[in-house]
């Protein structure tokens, strides 16, 4: 008998080694930032903010025949947000991801549990990397790909509890209920993506949704590569407003050596008039996207603000110098101005961002990165932030990306 269970046990173990595959990693990113001017106008009389935020990580991923499984435990702190000899803390740990992947043949799939969903160049779709807590969402997933084409239909419900009865969510800043849909294909030198977005918010009145229809297009030609989003959105907002509102992007880079790229942009969101009537709301919402990735890396728009206001034209210029094969620097300026107006006097003109970026690969595992950005603000900014003390705007950061594989084992 015991023979037998040594057998069993071994021809187990023989089977898992062979038809699986597991992988365990783990992250540490600690951040330093100086906040004199981020997010919003520095006001006279107040001390600029200084801290550190890290990001902790351990992530496994497990695939078997007809299954992807992967799990990501995570904890966000800021160094001292509670004491030494501490019993409980602040945050705790957290899941950011924890979802199986069944493969129902060789193109169907479905995906399920929490999940980061990450689309074309994650302006209406993104994980939000930058910040430390990140983004997921709780859904499921049919998932189809066939050689060059891809598509994806999402589905998701939110409850705050295990009601008896009612459906009513209370749980802040989130949505009720989502639907998606998102076809992308590869050609030779083009490739597409359409998306169509139903959007349920919870509301006093009910449930309202808004629905976002629009495309993502990427061509390349030689040295020249060149994106475009075009995306309306209409139905009602959360405020049972009737919705009209529009993104438009383009951007160009070219490299023009071995290590040097320029790019060159504009995008434009719609907004509200300082007299658009009070059922209407033609400013348009990226919703779930990576917006810390456009429109200026100090977060003055589309970042937790700048919601339901005088949209956005945002131009800019960006360069990418390769200073040798770990490191690099990126420089970007832009410039904002209001889609609509302000009010009946002030200019449009929002002010004038400028981003560096610095970034070196110490080895696989590790890397620095380091940013300076500063804002030259005009008077239509102030008027929005409600501040005009003239104070010089800027920010400062470095981090440390850690992240090694603690364990593999592949097919």
């Amino acid at each position: 008998m015991r023979t037998y269970r040594i057998t069993t046990a071994l021809f187990l173990f023989a089977i898992t080694t062979t038809f699986a595959q597991l992988k365990i990693d783990a992250e540490v990113r600690p951040r330093a930032e100086y906040r004199h001017g981020f997010k919003t106008l520095f006001p006279d009389n107040t001390d600029p903010a200084m801290f550190v935020s890290q990001r902790t990580r351990l992530n496994t991923s497990y695939s078997i025949e007809k299954l992807n499984f992967y799990i990501s435990f995570q904890d966000v702190r800021v160094w001292g947000d509670v004491p030494q000899l501490n019993s409980a803390d602040n945050n705790g740990l957290s899941i950011h991801q924890a979802w199986g992947e069944i493969l129902l043949d060789s193109n169907f799939s479905v995906k399920l549990g929490r999940q980061e969903v990450i689309y074309d160049d994650s302006r209406i779709f993104g994980n939000v990397g930058w910040a430390q807590q990140a983004r997921s969402h709780d859904m499921a997933m049919l998932k189809y790909q066939k050689n060059d084409f891809k598509f994806d239909i999402g589905l998701a419900f939110n409850q705050s509890s295990e009601n008896l009865t009612g459906t009513d969510l209370t749980t802040p800043n989130t949505y009720k209920a989502m639907q998606y849909a998102w076809l992308h294909k590869d050609w030779n030198d083009f490739s597409g993506s359409f998306l169509f977005l139903n959007n349920g918010m919870s509301t006093p009145n009910g449930l309202k949704y808004s629905q976002t229809v629009g495309t993502h297009l990427k061509g390349k030609k030689d040295n020249l590569n060149i994106t475009a989003n075009l995306y309306y959105q209409f139905g009602n907002d959360a405020l049972n407003r009737d919705l009209s509102a529009y993104l438009l992007g383009i951007e160009a880079n070219y490299k023009i050596s071995k290590t040097t790229k320029v790019g060159l942009g504009a995008e434009l969101q719609s907004g509200n008039d300082y007299n658009t009537s009070a059922d209407e709301n033609k400013a348009f919402s990226p919703f779930y996207g990576t917006n810390h990735k456009f429109n200026g890396f100090m977060d003055y728009f589309y970042v937790g603000n700048h919601m339901n206001s005088v949209g956005l034209f945002d131009i800019y210029a960006k360069a990418n110098f390769s200073l040798n094969p770990k490191s690099n620097i990126t420089a970007f300026i832009h410039n904002f101005s209001a889609a609509s107006d302000i009010n009946a006097t002030v200019s449009k003109q929002l002010g004038t961002e400028v981003d560096l970026v610095y970034a070196y690969k110490f080895t696989k595992e590790i890397g620095f990165k380091a940013g300076y950005s500063q804002m030259f603000t005009s008077e239509g900014m102030e008027v929005l932030k409600g501040n005009a003390d003239d104070n010089t705007n800027n920010w400062g950061w470095m981090m440390v990306t850690i992240n090694p594989t603690l364990f593999t084992s592949k097919k």
